[in-house]
């Protein structure tokens, strides 16, 4: 339950920052925001300047006509919304978003985009000033250095034994023999050592220490190691206020140029049938990743929401219809033929590519559903 607050919250912060940044750079140049909401209807309630410039509520979906932004509380809380006046287009009124000119509205519809790539960076800021979790080579002397799994393998040994990605191997013990683990190394030595025979690994996850009893594979797939983990030697390093900013904007384009790559090489695949070698997660697969990190500790889950606010910021500047970037690319071909796309074909275009992403995540979470089992998790509950 714990893990689900946590996901809707982060999920949450980031789409209402999103709008956010809509309604800031709408109001600023001169365009009625007719409702701003925090969560998303139904509406519960809402508050409003009136015209003698008194407070009043409104409560329900009950349609108000004011000439101040309703502020307004929903029932489903996932983020928020902003209701830009003439933003479909048809509103030509002086303060509609249809009035403005083609630089004003794509700053009205870049500002969202903008805004999360600016949670991202103050987020990874406060990361920087609490301490960075950095990977370090064998050969770097420093008392605090830990090994740590970076990667667990399905249906491998740790797989099955219940080790998580972000476990800290604190000790490796077989028979009578026992040694506390601070490189990579020792402890893959350690492991191989032992293949095929019983070994105890305590292990620490967040402010939990676990025994573990895993078994190394005398003959493990190529690739995977005798556990199927990955390790990483990491040690915590902390920056001052003006360190981190530099260095957490550093981090965040050296994410955008991984993600963008990433994203163009899953397109890429998509094109020529090739198979992916990069799994796409749905709104039940990041649930379940926000449950992992969220047990590695609060610095971790702050680099995740971080990564989540640099990939929503990406994807709505796409250049496809429904989303952000798509609505910027008629405003461009508007200027290039120089008259208005047809209102009619523009819609068009956003009802099928809403309609298309709509389907692509029913698709994504069936595979996250069947990728992690869900169905079998919740009848277990009966």
């Amino acid at each position: 339950m714990t893990t689900i607050i946590i996901f809707l919250a982060v999920l949450g912060v980031l789409i209402f920052v999103h709008e956010l940044g809509h309604y800031l750079v709408a109001i600023r140049n001169g365009i009625k925001a007719e409702e701003f909401g925090f969560g998303f209807p139904p509406r519960m309630f809402g508050i409003f300047k009136s015209k003698e410039g008194k407070y009043k509520f409104i409560w329900g979906n009950r349609d108000l006509k004011t000439k101040n932004t309703i502020f307004s509380l929903n029932w489903v809380p996932l983020g928020g919304f902003v209701k830009i006046k003439g933003e479909d287009g048809e509103n030509k009124d002086n303060d509609s978003f249809a009035s403005k000119s083609a630089w004003v509205r794509i700053k009205v519809l870049s500002a969202g985009v903008i805004m999360n790539f600016l949670l991202a960076w103050f987020l990874l800021a406060i990361v920087f000033t609490q301490g960075v979790p950095q990977s370090v080579e064998d050969n770097i002397a420093d008392a605090n250095a830990k090994v740590q799994i970076s990667q667990v393998i399905p249906d491998s040994p740790a797989g099955q034994s219940g080790l998580k990605t972000g476990d800290v191997i604190v000790a490796l013990k077989s028979g009578n023999a026992e040694e506390y683990i601070s490189k990579t190394k020792q402890a893959q030595n350690f492991i191989n050592g032992n293949k095929g025979r019983e070994i105890e690994m305590q292990i620490k996850r967040g402010d939990e220490y676990l025994n573990v009893s895993i078994t190394p594979r005398l003959n493990p797939p190529k690739g995977e190691g005798a556990l199927g983990v990955g390790l990483v030697r990491v040690v915590v390093k902390k920056y001052s206020w003006y360190e981190a900013v530099g260095g957490s904007l550093l981090a965040v384009l050296t994410l955008t140029k991984l993600i963008v790559v990433t994203l163009f090489s899953i397109l890429g695949n998509l094109i020529t049938g090739t198979k992916q070698t990069v799994d796409i997660a749905g709104p039940v697969g990041i649930a379940f990743m926000t449950k992992q990190v969220v047990a590695m500790g609060w610095v971790y889950l702050l680099q995740f929401t971080a990564m989540l606010s640099i990939n929503l910021a990406i994807i709505n500047a796409f250049p496809f219809p429904a989303l952000d970037g798509g609505r910027i690319l008629f405003i461009l071909i508007e200027k290039i033929k120089g008259s208005p796309v047809s209102q009619k074909v523009e819609q068009i275009f956003h009802t099928v590519g809403f309609g298309l992403l709509i389907l692509l995540m029913i698709f994504v979470t069936f595979r996250d559903f069947i990728h992690f089992e869900v169905i079998g998790k919740i009848m277990k509950l009966f």
